[in-house]
């Protein structure tokens, strides 16, 4: 094959004649037939000189790593190591760590607590409460908060964590702050056996035996019911938490004075009257006590269910029973087995009337004792009171009502 020299000799160009002269140059390349070897040649040398300058880069750059490999580096190792330092985290059970949930699914969320790896946070784990899905408690990608490091999972080494334990202690302390206020408090029954009833208190699994109930209701008829309590023990050590029913009706019946109007709902008949349930306390609506005419069947006035309104006649605070009226609220005579409605209107006005005349009749009993001891030095004021109280009337005042003591369910 000719070499290049050889070819370019062998070229003839054509004369140029007088036309060629005049003809302006033009911009475009003109074909020849010896432009793609000139382009060939530029093109191999371009990238002769491509990988030369690369090859030159990275023999540079492997002998500076080699000799000097720090130079020119701010960050030194030094600083790497008080990084992890100032930025180093204790991975051991039952530390508490800060951390960022930034994925969730249907078992937990992935939560980042700026260590090596993620942490798991188990929807068990998640909430005091049975949930199905984090999202139920709240638990959302973006959401910060406090954890306690409960494990590890061998096979990545990630760090499992519980928002469950923190909870935990949080309601052992809530209960121990109410049992110290005396507070009363709402149960959900949940279960029970032989000795009692299992409620939730704060999240907590709490006893209460049936010798702290107030009324006479088995297990079975009680699970799913609320019920109001009050703390008899709280021992977190010994994982102990004992409530009772009796001691929250108590405090509830010591709120209730005579001539007060409450709503009731009729929880069952009997030939002598009607049990009504009033915020959990349990009392009884006397046959005679329902109204003024004579009422044969209380079926034909009251069913179970029925909500109506009554006034408290007496209480038992010890025993636990209260005596109920719908009598003393009737405006006139049996309306409250002809017009009801009527009746639960104008409650609160009869009782109203029916609490004067309690203190009327105090008034003129505290009087009449007045005249036997009038060394006492007691006197009546304008409106009718007398004070102080004489220490032998009961503090909620007479008892006027005329119905036989209550009787149980």
């Amino acid at each position: 094959m000719a070499s290049l020299a050889q070819q370019f000799a062998g070229l003839r160009c054509p004369p140029l004649s007088s036309s060629h002269l005049s003809k302006p140059f033009s911009s475009k390349p003109q074909k020849t037939i010896f432009s793609p070897i000139v382009s060939a040649v530029a093109i191999s040398n371009a990238q002769t000189k491509e990988r030369q300058r690369l090859k030159d880069m990275f023999e540079e750059a492997y002998e500076r790593c080699r000799t000097t490999p720090m130079e020119g580096v701010g960050f030194t190792v030094d600083d790497f190591h008080a990084a992890l330092e100032k930025y180093d985290y204790n991975s051991e059970i039952g530390t508490r760590v800060k951390g960022t949930v930034f994925c969730t699914d249907n078992n937990g969320a992935l939560v980042d607590i700026t260590a090596k790896s993620s942490a798991y946070l188990p929807v068990q784990e998640a909430c005091i409460h049975k949930i199905k899905n984090v999202e139920e408690a709240g638990i959302v990608a973006g959401l910060r908060e406090e954890f306690v490091i409960i494990g590890e999972n061998q096979a990545d080494d990630s760090l499992i964590l519980s928002l469950r334990s923190i909870q935990y202690d949080l309601a052992w302390e809530r209960c121990r702050q109410l049992q110290a206020e005396d507070v009363v408090v709402k149960g959900k029954i949940v279960g029970g056996n032989k000795g009692g009833v299992v409620a939730i208190v704060e999240g907590l699994r709490g006893f209460v035996p049936f010798s702290q109930i107030s009324t006479k209701s088995t297990a079975e008829e009680l699970i799913d019911k609320e019920l109001p309590l009050k703390f008899v023990e709280v021992d977190e050590e010994q994982s102990r938490l004992v409530l009772s029913n009796r001691k929250a009706m108590a405090d509830s019946q010591a709120q209730l004075g005579i001539g007060s109007v409450v709503t009731g709902t009729v929880q069952s008949l009997k030939p002598y009257g009607a049990f009504i349930d009033i915020g959990g306390i349990n009392g009884l609506l006397h046959v005679s006590q329902i109204s003024h005419d004579r009422v044969s069947d209380i079926a034909t006035v009251l069913q179970p269910g029925d909500t109506l309104k009554v006034m408290i006649l007496s209480h038992d605070r010890e025993r636990g029973r209260v005596s109920l009226s719908t009598k003393k609220l009737e405006p006139t005579p049996g309306d409250m087995i002809r017009n009801p409605k009527l009746v639960f209107e104008k409650a609160e006005e009869m009782a109203q009337t029916f609490r004067q005349r309690i203190a009327q009749a105090e008034a003129m009993a505290r009087a009449d004792m007045l005249r036997f001891q009038p060394e006492s030095g007691l006197t009546l004021s304008s409106d009718g009171i007398l004070g102080p109280l004489t220490p032998d009337l009961p503090v909620e005042g007479l008892d006027l009502s005329d119905i036989p003591p209550a009787e149980e369910s």
